[in-house]
């Protein structure tokens, strides 16, 4: 009998000990954790014609449709562009055999670049991509460019000979970089603290260009016809620019009003060279 209450005993504490092991094996798991919500990217905005890629939004570009027109004339005889010196260079192939600074035909002035002064309300912001300039046949292309303020400069060497590109403004330096040929592109920002940016190759110091900022993008540089367009701009009124190397600047108040094209005309002189001399 004894032996009986002994084994039931036993079997009783057994049953006990045996109640946390289930109950630890039955211990419902944990919740499992709710899926992350999909990480969701911010769509951009289609971006404006020469709209930058920041990452905070960029004004909205202006709704004009405003476009101004005219011409730049030279008056007066223009003077005479001195000949290149010789070079034994083959890349040099087909450059122009005279000076590039004053070239003006039947009376209109090309490599002016006209400009929109000061900021305007609203205009898109400086755009992702680089102006470029090319080396080809020795020579700066294009010769004079313009650039929104905080645009960067690629800076390309096509031809099969080295150059290197000195970046100058006024007499201060700002880089000097190599270019061997058909190098890589180079790539440099616009200076913040002056608006031309003048461009020398000491191999052949013939070659010259000038980029020049702009605090929006309403520019243009005239071509051989002295022809300039301006499109886009909100109706208002600006003080337009045309700014040339060595003429220097003439300026021209002009409104504009939707719908209606507005006209402007610039004319330099020899006696603007030798004012600026």
């Amino acid at each position: 009998m004894k032996l009986r209450l002994f084994g039931l005993s036993m079997v009783g504490v057994a049953g006990l000990l045996a109640l946390p092991a289930c109950k630890k094996e039955e211990a419902p798991a944990p919740p499992a954790a709710a899926p992350a919500a999909p990480t969701q990217q911010a769509v951009p905005p289609a971006p404006t014609a020469g709209a930058g890629t920041g990452e905070a939004a960029a004004p909205a570009a202006p709704a004009g449709n405003g476009v101004v027109k005219g011409t730049v004339s030279f008056t007066g005889t223009p003077p005479v562009m001195a000949d290149l010196a010789p070079s034994a260079d083959p890349a040099c192939d087909g450059r122009p055999e005279k000076e590039q600074t004053v070239l003006v035909k039947d009376g209109k002035l090309q490599n002016v670049l006209v400009r929109v002064k000061g900021p305007v309300a609203g205009a898109p912001a400086a755009p992702s991509t680089p102006v470029v300039v090319d080396q080809s046949k020795c020579t700066y292309v294009p010769r004079v460019q313009g650039a929104v303020a905080g645009q960067q400069v690629v800076f390309k060497n096509s031809d099969g000979t080295l150059h290197n590109v000195r970046g100058v403004v006024g007499t201060k330096p700002l880089f000097n970089v190599a270019q061997p040929p058909m190098g890589a592109p180079v790539q440099k920002p616009m200076p913040t603290d002056s608006e031309v940016m003048r461009l020398k190759c000491d191999v052949h110091p013939w070659m010259t260009a000038y980029v020049v900022s702009n605090p929006n993008p309403y520019f243009t540089t005239t071509g051989a016809d002295g022809a300039f367009t301006l499109t886009g701009l909100p109706a208002g009124t600006y003080t337009l620019e045309a700014w040339h190397e060595t003429l220097g600047t003439k300026t021209a108040e002009v409104t504009v009003k939707d719908g209606a094209p507005a006209e402007a005309a610039f004319s330099f002189a020899a006696t603007d060279a030798q004012a600026k001399q």
